[in-house]
């Protein structure tokens, strides 16, 4: 997300009401007050007590029937149980072929959601099981979160500590060991995990911290270019990175969340351009690949594209992001893109906007051969409508998958962060994004 916190409060919002479920929707179970009935060629299956959804009919064994919502239990269970068989520990590494990722040489359908809090908030392992199972009952494969806090006073979860000047890393029980139990909960639930490495903006830290802690300075571009904060953010990255070589629950690092000259100071030297970011991303995302050849990497930027005189903003190059030149960098594996059209002054039809936007990073995906992904996206009012045409714009497309922002879980101390666009388990998007996943898997 551009920036945690620039939205405070969530809109209500009101599920589709339709004569017939699509293909892909969800038709019954426990709470659902929705159509029961499926679009023909397709028939209403149970997945287990509390979602049913509407499957091709040639898909569907003969000995099944369509599956009326079943009746609510006589007691109530303190969380969903499902006959779905437990998900298998995750084995071997996600890799890519051409513009899809694959898995044991079977292709892997990147879906899912953001979830940057889950190892930063002092949850239990237990909350951590119960935040990536509602994450995975939507059939959910990935899970992008945050592999970075930094503080200048130790306090509560933190990943590195910096006083004077320098940087300690925190291995203890509120540090790497804490994401040791991020890890584990994943992998209990089948997800995997694309880790950013580092922010640009002030949220849990950033490229600030490194700038102001070494070079004394607000100039937020000498993260990329001055060699002392470069060295020490290297240093963190072969802490982070080689503690989790061989483990196959992390999909993916990423280099940075959404990179850009400029950050939360909102001042830099004036020298930073598209070329500087690219030479910058060249660097780190070899260096991670020189002491980790097991994982995938990318960069973690929104998608700008640099096309001087583009009258839309994220097309003009002007933040320091040129999309197609940073996907065609040899030790970048996938390419990744945010959409938040409101916040990018796209206000006229920022749904069709999306839309354009998603068409055009297929394109450059077909260019490249990689995988593309919409790692974040985010809509405040009019969630249901816009998230489904922009679900339906990644399979026409053809681009590789996609992560809203964000998930959100009902825990037992309260519900975990709501910044307006959270998604949890009792909103109407829900199982959109369950049918979109299915699908998704469906085209293989």
């Amino acid at each position: 997300m551009f920036s945690v916190g620039l939205v405070s409060a969530a809109l209500a919002l009101a599920p589709f009401v339709n004569a017939a479920a699509p293909q892909w929707g969800q038709c019954g179970g426990i709470g659902w007050t929705g159509d029961t009935t499926c679009v023909s060629g397709s028939v209403c299956t149970a997945q287990n007590a509390y979602y049913s959804q509407c499957l091709p009919s040639a898909s569907v064994p003969s000995s099944t029937t369509a599956a009326p919502s079943p009746p609510p239990p006589t007691t109530a269970p303190s969380s969903p149980t499902t006959t779905a068989a437990p998900p298998p520990s995750s084995t071997g590494f996600v890799k890519v072929s051409g513009q899809k990722f694959v898995l044991n040489g079977e292709t892997f359908p990147l879906v899912g959601a953001n979830s940057y809090w889950v190892g930063l908030m002092g949850f239990s392992t237990a909350q951590m099981n119960q935040a990536f199972s509602d994450i995975a009952k939507t059939g959910a494969t990935t899970v992008r979160t945050w592999g970075f806090n930094d503080v200048t006073t130790a306090n509560g979860d933190y990943y590195q500590l910096w006083q004077n000047g320098k940087a300690t890393v925190n291995t203890g029980a509120t540090g790497l060991q804490n994401f040791d139990n991020v890890i584990a909960a994943a992998k209990a639930n089948g997800i995997r995990l694309i880790v950013a490495l580092t922010n640009n903006w002030s949220d849990y830290g950033g490229m600030d911290v490194y700038v102001n802690q070494i070079a004394n300075s607000p100039n937020h571009d000498l993260f990329y270019t001055n060699a002392n904060v470069i060295a020490a953010y290297k240093s963190y990255i072969k802490t982070f990175v080689s503690r989790y070589v061989n483990e196959p629950t992390i999909l993916g690092w990423e280099l940075a969340n959404e990179p850009r000259c400029s950050g939360s100071t909102g001042t830099s030297t004036g020298t930073c351009t598209t070329q500087t970011i690219t030479k910058w991303a060249s660097d780190i995302s070899a260096y991670i690949k020189s002491i980790d050849s097991n994982h995938l990497v990318a960069i973690g930027d929104e998608g700008f594209f640099n096309e001087p005189g583009n009258p839309s903003y994220p097309y003009q190059g002007g933040e320091g992001i040129d999309f197609n030149a940073n996907l065609n960098i040899s030790t970048i594996d996938f390419g990744t893109a945010h959409l938040y059209p409101i916040s990018w002054g796209q206000t006229s039809d920022p749904t069709g906007w999306g839309s354009q936007w998603i068409a055009d990073h297929a394109t450059s995906q077909k260019a490249a051969n990689k995988p593309v992904i919409l790692e974040e996206f985010g809509v405040t009012d009019g969630q249901a409508a816009t998230y489904t045409a922009w679900y339906n714009s990644v399979i026409s497309s053809g681009l590789t998958g996609d992560l809203i922002w964000q998930a959100g879980s009902h825990l037992s101390t309260g519900s975990t962060p709501d910044d307006g666009y959270a998604i949890y388990p009792d909103d109407p998007v829900y199982p959109i994004e369950a049918a979109h996943f299915a699908a998704v898997k469906a085209r293989g």
